[in-house]
């Protein structure tokens, strides 16, 4: 009966990690440690191999201080979460999804206009991340304002002093300006620093979206978990924001392994 129930809690365990992982990279390394994990089990219980015993478990050991490196991020916001009871965000309530969904016209229509203007922009969405100020290299300026064409607009005057920042929106509302994101590795030398900060922040966060407008040529982008759609225009983003909130974690993850076109002539910030 105990090993019963053993096997069913670390069962349910295993899959609620596994459900709240879209990004397919993430998938595999976490599939495979769980693997390795319940080898190295059944090699205790079942086997009378102590030499294999100790190395399987020396790999386990291996893997897992590797994975507390890759994942210092995640695991520090999973501490939180669980220090704070916020179970809704741990368990991927949609909610903030939902309140996001009226943002969809404002950010096309705002991220249109840069582009014809030919102003830079970077445009963080919150879909359920959670970002925090200390997931950023400068957490910029809190605003807390309602989302509005008119404001981002002005948010990314050349004049103004946060304008080379990124804006963070979260459920129609625009939480802080002048955000400096970390920066990706992929891409270094075809890409600028704003098109490299929207990689960064994805690669690192399942849940947000980040459009890039280019300086130079006005260019606009789409960044979602590591990957950049561009160029497209503002109908197309329309289109790309819409289905990214309407879609279920399973969606999520099937998009997230579609390749996408990248375009390495702009190089501008």
């Amino acid at each position: 009966m105990r090993l019963l129930l053993d096997l069913l809690f670390a069962t349910a365990l295993g899959v609620v990690l596994l459900a709240r992982v879209t990004e397919p990279r993430t998938l595999w390394l976490l599939r495979g440690y769980l693997t390795l994990v319940a080898l190295a089990w059944v090699v205790q219980r079942y086997a009378n191999l102590p030499l294999t015993s100790k190395l399987v478990d020396a790999l386990v050991l291996a893997c897992s201080l590797a994975l507390a490196i890759l994942w210092q991020g995640e695991l520090r916001r999973l501490m939180e979460l669980l220090g704070t009871g916020r179970l809704d965000v741990l368990f991927g309530s949609q909610r903030g999804d939902k309140q996001a969904s009226g943002s969809v016209a404002v950010l096309s229509e705002a991220a249109g206009r840069l582009s014809q203007l030919r102003r830079g922009g970077l445009i963080v969405l919150d879909l359920g991340s959670d970002l925090r100020p200390e997931d950023f290299l400068n957490p910029g300026i809190a605003l807390d304002a309602q989302l509005s064409v008119d404001l981002l607009l002005n948010l990314f005057a050349v004049d103004t002093p946060l304008h080379d920042g990124a804006v963070l929106v979260k459920d129609n509302r625009i939480l802080s300006a002048g955000v400096i994101l970390p920066l990706s590795r992929q891409g270094l030398n075809r890409f600028g620093t704003r098109h490299l900060a929207a990689l960064g922040i994805t690669e690192r966060f399942d849940r947000c979206l980040c459009i890039v407008v280019s300086e130079e040529t006005g260019t606009l982008s789409m960044a979602r978990q590591g990957r950049l759609e561009r160029p497209i225009t503002s109908r197309r983003l329309h289109e790309l924001l819409s289905e990214a909130m309407a879609q279920t974690p399973k969606g999520a993850a099937k998009q997230a392994g579609r390749s996408v076109a990248l375009d390495p002539s702009d190089s501008s910030p």
